[in-house]
């Protein structure tokens, strides 16, 4: 379905954001427009929301499966306007999901389990967020693939990854159960890379409240819902593999002409399969087995 805004598809379609889970996408560009769609609705999604400009085509096989909502990502903040804006109009507890065009969520045992399965574990743990590790991925060959996007040839970074002790404002202890997480092409290129811009944490998966605000560095007003675990045992997390910031590096003059290959010794090909993922530590099954 289309709509002329997104102020139009809440009025219309709120009672679609009353359990979840709803994925909005945000497309920046018209990149891997098809294969994000397709990967998100095969995911086990209830809803998908493309939220994406108007001179952009939507593949005819998804075109009646997605909801689609004209949207300017050109100005980064105006996204997160619009997701605290779906937060406001949804119901308590539904869940909701977001990412970028190019960008594929992974979570452990997806090839034979829905996203509201893994959901509905997590509400059980009373889990109201999940953080994701928005993994870099970039095509092996940059001459043949001059956007760094390849999903054929696409490959990762296997090590180098990092956390540090979260400090917030003034405070001299760090926060419980936050952390800062580093690694992939945003830590080897980080000359190109604003210092605001370089973590590779996201909490791509919570829970609507009220009083609930996503804020410009992808935490949220309310400590808990940044935290990776809760106090007792570890929880799930998952992965968001992406092309984004690759593609950003490659298309920005000042960066282009200084990177001839985002790949070194450390670069592995990327399978598609969470078990990579799980193997390589990029994401925690916790307790669901």
């Amino acid at each position: 379905m289309m709509y002329s805004s997104l102020d139009d598809f809440l009025e219309q379609q709120s009672t679609l954001l009353i359990k979840g889970p709803v994925a909005l996408i945000f497309f920046e560009d018209d990149v891997e427009i098809g294969t994000t769609l397709r990967h998100h609705l095969q995911s086990g999604f209830a809803e998908v929301i493309a939220l994406i400009p108007d001179a952009f085509d939507l593949p005819g096989d998804v075109k009646n499966r997605v909801h689609r909502v004209p949207f300017d990502c050109s100005v980064p903040e105006t996204v997160f306007a619009a997701i605290n804006k779906v937060i406001r109009t949804a119901s308590p507890g539904c869940w909701l999901y977001y990412c970028y065009n190019a960008e594929y969520l992974f979570f452990p045992f997806c090839e034979t389990r829905t996203v509201a399965e893994m959901l509905t574990f997590h509400t059980e743990e009373k889990r109201a967020a999940m953080l994701t590790y928005v993994i870099d991925l970039y095509a092996g060959d940059l001459e043949a693939h001059p956007n760094a996007v390849s999903l054929a040839n696409a490959y990762l970074d296997k090590s180098g990854y990092y956390a540090q002790s979260r400090y917030i404002g003034a405070k001299s202890s760090p926060e419980e159960r936050q952390l800062d997480f580093f690694g992939g092409v945003r830590w080897r290129h980080e000359e190109h890379i604003p210092q605001a811009s370089r973590k590779i944490d996201r909490i791509s998966l919570f829970r609507a409240r009220p009083d609930l605000e996503l804020q410009p560095n992808h935490t949220f007003n309310i400590d808990e819902y940044n935290t990776y675990s809760c106090p007792w045992h570890h929880n799930l997390t998952a992965a968001i593999c992406s092309f984004r910031t690759a593609k950003a590096l490659k298309r920005n003059p000042g960066s282009s002409f200084d990177i001839h290959s985002f790949r070194w010794h450390n670069s592995t090909p990327f399978e598609w399969h969470s078990r990579q993922l799980l193997d390589l530590g990029l994401m925690e099954p916790g307790q669901w087995f």
